[in-house]
């Protein structure tokens, strides 16, 4: 009627559409992430789920085993977590008390520099010292920024309590969900779905394992290191190390500068070691750790980690850069069984 093809009134339809589910999603994005938390930390306990179930008595019914591991995961974060926890919150409250002291002082006159920068220590401590100026008076409120940002992130308390609360009914009636899922779709797109499914539940479990681990491993290889060279605050800064191995691409760099920024303020001598061990350990864990931990389907190119990283910054700040690789990483996966099932359909 109004010379308009149909068919370019469907692709605006079809643009709208996307558009409209874009701003949804941005909109609900913290109940979203609450969600995502606790999908995975629901694949998380699912092995340990599956586990008691197999060495339990058949009667006992699937809630019986969640209790079971939901009292043995309490039971653990209190024998380990919490002196670990009181250990960091002690070197936080030492280095609190120490670190406008340290600020004031000159820091590079205790720090051992190679002969051919000897003539340029006066130059590089004024320099150097003006920089601290600069963090003293900006660093803080950027990191109060950054916290904020976490917590905003991750939630209220409230809604950390949510987290497992939500698991804990994914575990349980996971399953069932499923299959109405599936039941409910026709029967031309019930395999893509499985399938689709079937992927994206191996990546992500594989993609929270292997961080986990990976975490741990830092926390560990970082409290050694440090302890055995004489390094102050040692759990808090592995601590930090671990924590930040989780916030892909930006997470390490960030926690190597802040690392160094303490040990060398508070005097410690031996930061040309540190930085080796730095360097050494950045490349067995990306080379040989990761590559063991994550499989191909989890692997995304250097290029979309950054891209990823920077994007999910954008819009959603720590929590976005959390979980752009995982985004990116399911992208991935829909996109080629969509492929596959479009050729197969063709061919």
């Amino acid at each position: 009627m109004f010379g308009i093809d149909s068919r370019v009134l469907k692709a605006i339809w079809t643009l709208f559409l996307f558009a409209a589910a874009i701003a949804i999603v941005y909109i609900v994005r913290e109940t979203l992430i609450t969600f995502a938390l606790a999908v995975f930390f629901a694949l998380l306990l699912a092995p340990i789920v599956a586990m008691v179930e197999r060495v339990s008595p058949p009667w006992l019914p699937r809630t019986a085993a969640l209790t079971i591991v939901y009292v043995a995961l309490v039971a653990g974060i209190a024998a380990t977590v919490v002196p670990l926890g009181t250990a960091v919150m002690e070197d936080a409250r030492v280095l609190a008390e120490k670190l406008p002291d340290a600020l004031g002082e000159d820091a590079l006159h205790r720090i051992p520099l190679p002969p051919f920068l000897e003539p340029a220590r006066d130059r590089i401590a004024t320099e150097l010292g003006a920089r601290l100026e600069d963090i003293e008076r900006n660093a803080f409120p950027i990191l109060g920024r950054a916290f904020e940002q976490v917590l905003t992130g991750i939630g209220t308390v409230g809604r950390v309590v949510f987290v497992p609360i939500l698991a804990f009914f994914l575990l349980k009636d996971g399953r069932s969900l499923y299959g109405r899922l599936i039941t409910g779709i026709g029967g031309q797109y019930r395999g893509v779905v499985i399938e689709i499914y079937s992927d994206l539940r191996i990546l992500l479990a594989q993609y929270v394992r292997a961080l986990m681990l990976l975490a741990l491993i830092t926390f560990v290889c970082y409290a050694a290191f440090l302890a055995m060279t004489g390094a102050p605050y040692a759990v808090l800064l592995a601590g930090i190390a671990g924590v930040m191995e989780i916030v892909p691409a930006v997470g390490p760099f960030i926690s190597a500068i802040l690392i160094l920024a303490v040990v060398v303020i508070s005097g410690y001598t031996k930061w040309v070691l540190l930085i080796a061990f730095l360097v050494l350990y950045r490349i067995f864990l990306d080379y040989m750790v990761q590559p063991t931990l994550m499989s191909s389907g989890v692997q995304v190119h250097p290029v979309l980690v950054m891209f990823g990283a920077l994007a999910g910054a954008e819009i959603g700040g720590i929590s976005g850069v959390f979980f752009s690789i995982p985004v990116i990483a399911a992208l991935r996966v829909i996109l080629m069984r969509l492929h596959r099932a479009r050729e197969i359909s063709q061919g």
